[in-house]
């Protein structure tokens, strides 16, 4: 294994002081968009964004619709960019999220979106891109510059503006509170150590990663890394679904990562880790509630939608080591690069 610090690791251990930038950077935004949000009173809420930044509004989703009592939906950006089609979007809020914010089909589709009656909001570490320029509000997430492919302070930020955005249009004074409180918990989420999971990982060619509720989007984004890092197939589910059709695959010492979140959804994920472990499985959970799965150390913020982002911060230090004990580069995976501008 390599000495050498990566660009990742680096980019890892700035999600806690990147966090805190944009908390007291981009305060003033944040209550100005929550403000015209709530004004605007939206009927529903549609996400516009693309890998990482897709499952940054996939988490946003479960946060809006579990506590502003407002249905989301993910609108394809090919829907503008390649076939031209015009969406009634009157009575809505367009979350559009971006870290380069010049992708050309994710900036199409906010304009569309605006164009159709849709208060736009864009969350972008570039303050002056193109995706900022087109829309209502422009939220700078202010997680400096990030080198490695592999998006890590960056995603954490984006979600993180989009519950500060939450928190600020519905008047919710406790998930503020947590937000304030979470860099002291990265910085705890950082030290906890995963390498338990390395074993079960040396032979296999895939793995499951299960999440329920927001975090499933945490489990969507963790695959992704394997994928980018890892040069190593994983496949995300919601707790619930894997006991379906993706159960065909489970067999001895088949790796699973269960991430529970301290949530209403924490018993089901460690109920599923458990089937799955009584299975033969190598299953592997951040909950003491389950029995026979291996339990992985975790860090508990005290708020429901900021657990995940913890369990994501976790992971983030376990996918870079292992890449290395891999003898794999992080920084520098293959056929990718940092900006990929799709039309």
């Amino acid at each position: 294994m390599s000495a050498t610090i990566t660009h990742m690791r680096r980019e890892i251990e700035e999600i806690p002081e990147a966090t805190a930038r944009l908390l007291d950077g981009s305060a003033a935004v944040l209550t100005e968009a929550g403000r015209g949000i709530r004004e605007r009173d939206p009927q529903f809420v549609v996400t516009v964004a693309r890998g990482s930044s897709d499952h940054a509004a996939t988490f946003m989703k479960y946060a809006v619709e579990l506590t502003a009592g407002l249905a989301v939906a993910s609108i394809g950006p090919s829907i503008a960019s390649i076939y031209g089609a015009k969406l009634k979007l009157a009575g809505s809020a367009c979350l559009a999220i971006s870290q380069s914010g010049k992708s050309p089909d994710i900036v199409a589709m906010a304009q569309a979106a605006r164009a159709g009656g849709a208060l736009t909001v864009a969350i972008t570490n570039t303050a002056d891109s193109p995706l900022a320029r087109a829309s209502d509000y422009a939220i700078d997430i202010l997680a400096g510059p990030e080198r490695s492919v592999a998006a890590t302070k960056t995603f954490v930020n984006s979600a993180v503006a989009g519950l500060a955005l939450m928190a600020h249009s519905t008047g919710d004074d406790k998930l503020l509170a947590a937000l304030a409180r979470l860099p002291e918990h990265f910085r705890k989420a950082i030290a906890c150590d995963w390498m338990a999971l390395a074993g079960a990982l040396e032979t296999p060619k895939s793995l499951f990663i299960l999440g329920r509720g927001p975090s499933a989007a945490i489990a969507n984004e963790a695959a992704l890394k394997f994928k980018e890092t890892c040069a190593m197939h994983a496949e995300a589910y919601s707790a619930a679904e894997v006991m379906h059709g993706p159960l065909a695959l489970v067999g001895p010492d088949f790796p699973v990562l269960a991430l529970a979140a301290r949530d209403a959804s924490e018993p089901s994920v460690a109920e599923a880790a458990d089937s799955l472990a009584g299975k033969g499985a190598a299953v592997f959970v951040t909950s003491d509630k389950a029995k026979s799965a291996q339990y992985l150390p975790h860090v508990a913020t005290g708020h429901p939608l900021t657990d995940p982002l913890a369990l994501i911060v976790s992971f983030y230090g376990f996918v870079e080591a292992f890449a290395r004990h891999r003898g794999l580069d992080p920084d520098t995976p293959p056929n990718l690069r940092k900006v990929t501008e799709t039309i």
